[in-house]
């Protein structure tokens, strides 16, 4: 696919003002340069030119907001002093596997003022004798070259420094996640001791129930008793009181 339709479907509806992120690797370009990048992208922060073709980057656009360039695997072999022309605030900048050969041409990155990681990987000029230390020299501001500072010490890797907070947002997840279940098991556990309570007070009133409704049996049976007791005195009277009246009867006779 030709660049200049490639970045015309990379828009996805956008204006070329409302992008800050453009990656075209492995289109193809016209005669090595570039096209279909303009002045209007003024907003682009990060441009991935992998693999297109490129020879000269005569045709590159102003883009003030420039801080990542990626044009590795190219066929680039100077004119980088369109790059201080043109993106005067890159810090990253990659020019793996490109025909770069002498330190002469990268004499024009001096002007970048704000450039501090540089990759030349797989380029020619890596083979030079004390390639390292020649290219701090040339280039002060540069602070790590191929992923390395002059130490030796590995330029952070900021893809890690994501993945980092990513886990650290798990684990907090996670932590939250626990103490969620931690308060599900306490209230099971309250509801468990609640449901015990509960059950034993229930157990409780039927007990009362059951006791009360026995009182009120022997209630009941003792005010029978007390009937039939009366019953039998009023009778015993009655029969008492007709004796008597017998007795009565047999002394006038």
């Amino acid at each position: 696919m030709e660049m200049k339709k490639r970045i015309s479907l990379e828009l996805r509806n956008k204006t070329p003002a409302e992008v800050a992120e453009l990656v075209v690797d492995n289109c193809r370009s016209s005669d090595g340069e570039i096209e279909g990048l303009t002045d209007e992208f003024k907003e682009l922060e990060f441009l991935s030119m992998v693999n297109v073709g490129l020879t000269s980057l005569a045709k590159l656009p102003t883009l003030p907001k420039l801080r990542k360039l990626e044009l590795s695997d190219n066929n680039i072999s100077g004119s980088l002093e369109t790059l201080a022309e043109k993106c005067a605030n890159l810090t990253y900048l990659n020019l793996s596997g490109n025909k770069i050969k002498e330190l002469s041409t990268l004499e024009a990155l001096q002007n970048l003022k704000n450039l501090k990681s540089l990759d030349l990987f797989n380029c020619e000029i890596t083979t030079l004798e004390d390639y390292r230390e020649s290219i701090f020299e040339l280039l002060p501001q540069v602070t790590y070259l191929d992923g390395f500072d002059a130490e030796d010490n590995e330029a952070p890797d900021s893809e890690a420094d994501d993945d980092d907070d990513d886990e650290d947002g798990e684990e907090g997840a996670g932590q939250l996640g626990d103490y969620e279940e931690e308060e599900e098991e306490e209230e099971d556990e309250e509801g468990s001791e609640g449901g015990e309570v509960g059950l034993s007070y229930l157990m409780k009133e039927d007990i009362q129930d059951e006791e009360d409704d026995g009182d009120y049996v022997e209630e009941e049976e003792e005010e029978e008793g007390e009937e039939e007791e009366a019953d039998v005195r009023g009778e015993k009277r009655k029969r008492d009181a007709e004796d008597e009246g017998e007795d009565d009867d047999e002394d006038d006779d």
